[in-house]
């Protein structure tokens, strides 16, 4: 089972696929290195299997990028190198470029490992690369420390580490397939940086499989396939392997209940206290805390819980939270819906703003007194009225976005609705306004509701994507370039 691969199973794996590798290249040449042949194995098949996890899933890649350039972004504001900062959302618009070129490398270079082309070059590209995850992943695991109020670079005001200080929850070493804490991949890649700096210092012990001309053949053609593939998976189609938890066949609504039942039941075991003067740290269980609370008065102490596991972790299925542009919360609605529906998922609509100037009056009221025998009001009267100029924000929406709700989308949803199937669009990062604006561009008549924009790049791939539903359980879903025709769709209705 996918779910229950942990980080020590999976290197067990490797380890043992590099042992079969280093015997197999025992038996076709002598070696000058027995150990580096091995490392070399081992840290190429590493590296080809975390590149490949993220080969089928090139935008989830993208979307941590994201989250680290925003991260880094926040970071460097306000201090002495906030020149820095503004390359951060620069850098965020070609996050899938970034993701496919990061991808690809770092399977190359696991094969350039396992046939040792070029070995100090490889040996260097190596360092460099670990030494990059390294910093990723250290800056990432030591937010942990810093307060959400203080900045990293203010190391006097570090307190304990305390998990949910973290933006960036995961690495994302291995996409959605391993999920593993900052802390740990850390250690994982302080861990690699020994084989690096062995490579670079030893890089002529390096084993070498078949010829220059054969060992340059098999690294181009993998390198030519590896973006194919890259691409296959989001750009023409979803991808190939879903390991997140909106997959096929799973039932939303029961594991949204489950985790909410499971989070609920979630106790209060102790407090961690903090003195705010000396940073004495004192863990109390919760009945001893409960009779001495009053020991330790707030404006002295700083509390922080520490609550029991549940019994079922949560997934982005605790984030399902849908609304309609009226604010009334749909959720339910949508999952307890018993016909089959077909959900459309844009986690943003694409546009640009224009500014178009008018011409708006400004008018100016003086008031008079008025007495009418006993009765004295005040009226407003109009004493000037002129003109100024001003903007008016016009949407530009993007031609291939809007062709595909009103070539796509909306051709389905005729279609659903008129053999009685409920049909609605989801948007993220929008406020009711832009989607009035976008609905009557598109002449699209179905409900839109609206949801965290994170929640749907989880659900579906595609911007936008459809998914088919029944009762809260996820029937199929498709990529807005791989759209079947509904007659096809409709075979799926048993």
């Amino acid at each position: 089972m996918i779910l229950a691969i942990t980080l020590s199973k999976l290197l067990i794996g490797v380890a043992i696929a590099a042992a079969v590798l280093t015997a197999g290249v025992g038996v076709l040449k002598s070696q000058k290195n027995w150990l580096m042949t091995y490392l070399q194995n081992f840290c190429g098949a590493l590296f080809i299997f975390s590149g490949w996890v993220k080969a089928v899933d090139p935008l989830g890649t993208a979307y941590k990028m994201e989250q680290y350039f925003g991260e880094f972004t926040s970071t460097f504001e306000g201090t002495w190198m906030s020149f820095i900062a503004p390359i951060f959302p620069w850098l965020s618009n070609y996050a899938t470029g970034f993701s496919v070129f990061m991808i690809v490398f770092e399977i190359v270079l696991g094969i350039m490992l396992i046939l040792g082309i070029r070995s100090k070059l490889t040996s260097w590209l190596f360092l460099g690369l670990v030494a990059f995850f390294t910093f990723l992943t250290g800056f990432t695991y030591l937010t942990g420390y810093v307060p959400a109020d203080v900045n990293f670079f203010s190391f006097g005001s570090w307190g304990p580490y305390v998990e949910t200080n973290m933006k960036v929850t995961d690495c994302g070493c291995f996409g959605d397939f391993l999920k593993l804490k900052p802390k740990v991949s850390f250690f994982k890649d302080v861990f690699l940086m020994f084989p690096a700096l062995y490579f670079v210092f030893k890089h002529k012990d390096m084993h070498q499989l078949l010829n220059a001309k054969v060992r340059t053949g098999i690294l181009g053609l993998s390198a030519l396939g590896l973006l194919v593939y890259c691409l296959s998976n989001f750009v023409w189609d979803l991808p190939g392997k879903d390991f997140r938890p909106f997959k096929k066949g799973v039932d939303v609504a029961g594991t949204l209940k489950a985790e909410k039942e499971a989070a609920g039941n979630v106790q209060v075991t102790s407090y961690i206290l903090t003195n705010k003067a000396s940073g004495k740290v004192t863990e109390l269980p919760y009945a001893d805390f409960m009779k001495k609370y009053k020991d330790y008065p707030k404006e002295d102490w700083e509390y922080e819980q520490v609550k029991s596991k549940p019994t079922i972790e949560a997934t982005k299925i605790s984030d399902f939270v849908l609304e309609d542009v009226d604010g009334n919360e749909m959720t339910e609605a949508v999952l307890s819906d018993p016909k089959y529906s077909f959900m459309i998922v844009s986690h943003k609509l694409k546009y640009k703003e224009a500014y178009d100037k008018i011409m708006v009056n400004d008018t100016t009221f003086v008031s008079e007194t008025i007495t009418n025998e006993d009765t004295t009001y005040v009226v407003q009267k109009v004493a000037s009225v002129s003109q100024r100029e001003a903007k008016e924000t016009r949407y530009v929406w993007d031609v291939d976005f809007q062709k595909d709700y009103q070539e796509k989308i909306n051709p389905l949803a005729e279609a659903a609705e008129k053999d009685g199937f409920n049909v609605y669009a989801i948007v993220g990062g929008a406020g009711p306004a832009t989607i009035d604006e976008f609905r009557h561009a598109t002449q699209t008549a179905f409900p839109f509701y609206m949801a965290d924009d994170i929640l749907l790049k989880t659900i579906v791939r595609s911007n936008p994507g459809v998914v088919m539903l029944k009762n809260g359980v996820i029937i199929d879903k498709w990529h807005i370039n791989k759209l079947p025709a509904y007659a096809e769709m409709k075979s799926l209705m048993k």
